[in-house]
C-alpha cells in the first residue's frame, strides 16, 4: 500500500526539524553568529562617545544593524548544509512540495535568528544601560516582525547563491538592499519605544514591517520553486 505524502505544513516541519537537528548536533553556526553579534556590540560600545550621542539614541541603530549582518551568517548555512553529498537533490526528489522545503528552511532560520536575538538584546541592555524591561513585550514583537522579514528574503537568496562560486559575497549583495527597510523600520520603532513616545508614533513604521513580511513572505514562497529548477 502506497503511503500518502505529508501535507504542506507537516512537510515543512519535517524539513525544519532536520535542519534544527543538524545545527543542534554541531552548534558551530549558532555560536559563530552569536560571537559575531556580541563582538559587534563590543566594538560599537568602545567606539561610542557618550558625551556626543546618548545611549538611547545609539542603541536602536546598533542593535538592528548588527542583527542584519549577523543574520547573514546563519542564512548562509541554510542551504550550505545540503551541499555535502548533494543532499539538496535528495530533498527535492522527496515527495514534498517545493514550497514546503522553503517554508521548512525559513522556520528553522527563524528559530535560529530568534535564539541569537534572545542573547543579543539583553546584551545590548547591559552594554548601553538602556531600560528594556519596561518595553520587553512590544520589543519582542518588533524583533519577531524583523526576523520574519529577514528570514523570508534571506532564505530565498541563500537558495539562489549557494551554488555560485562566490556565494559568500553574493548573498550579502542580494540581501542587504532588501534588509534596509527592515533595519530602518525596526530602529525607528525601537527608538520611539525607548523614548516612551505614544504607540501611535511607532505605528507607521510597524505597518512597513507588517507589509514587508506579508508581501515578501508570500512572494518568496511562490518564487522558491523557480530558484531550484535545473
Amino acid at each position: 500500500m502506497q503511503s500518502t505524502p505529508p501535507g504542506l505544513f507537516r512537510a515543512s516541519w519535517l524539513v525544519a526539524r532536520k535542519d534544527l537537528a543538524i545545527e543542534f548536533r554541531t552548534r558551530t553556526a549558532f555560536f559563530s553568529t552569536l560571537v559575531f553579534a556580541l563582538l559587534g556590540l563590543t566594538i560599537f560600545f568602545f567606539a561610542w562617545d557618550p558625551t556626543t550621542v546618548a545611549a538611547i539614541d545609539l542603541a536602536p541603530g546598533v542593535l538592528w544593524a548588527i542583527f542584519a549582518f549577523s543574520g547573514l551568517l546563519g542564512l548562509q548555512r541554510s542551504f550550505g548544509v545540503e551541499q555535502a553529498d548533494r543532499a539538496m537533490d535528495a530533498l527535492l526528489a522527496a515527495p514534498l512540495d517545493r514550497e514546503a522545503v522553503y517554508l521548512g528552511k525559513a522556520v528553522a532560520n527563524l528559530l535560529f535568528v530568534g535564539g541569537v536575538q534572545l542573547v543579543t538584546i539583553p546584551a545590548l541592555a547591559l552594554f548601553y544601560n538602556v531600560p528594556l524591561a519596561g518595553i520587553a513585550l512590544p520589543l519582542a514583537g518588533v524583533a519577531l516582525l524583523a526576523a520574519i522579514g529577514l528570514v523570508a528574503v534571506g532564505t530565498l537568496f541563500s537558495s539562489m547563491a549557494v551554488n555560485t562560486r562566490l556565494a559568500e559575497l553574493l548573498l550579502p549583495m542580494l540581501s542587504l538592499p532588501f534588509f534596509l527597510p527592515i533595519v530602518v523600520s525596526a530602529s525607528m520603532t525601537t527608538a520611539r519605544l525607548l523614548a516612551g513616545r505614544p504607540a501611535a508614533e511607532a505605528w507607521p513604521w510597524l505597518r512597513i514591517l507588517l507589509a514587508f513580511d506579508l508581501v515578501f513572505g508570500v512572494a518568496c514562497t511562490l518564487l522558491f520553486p523557480f530558484t531550484v529548477e535545473e
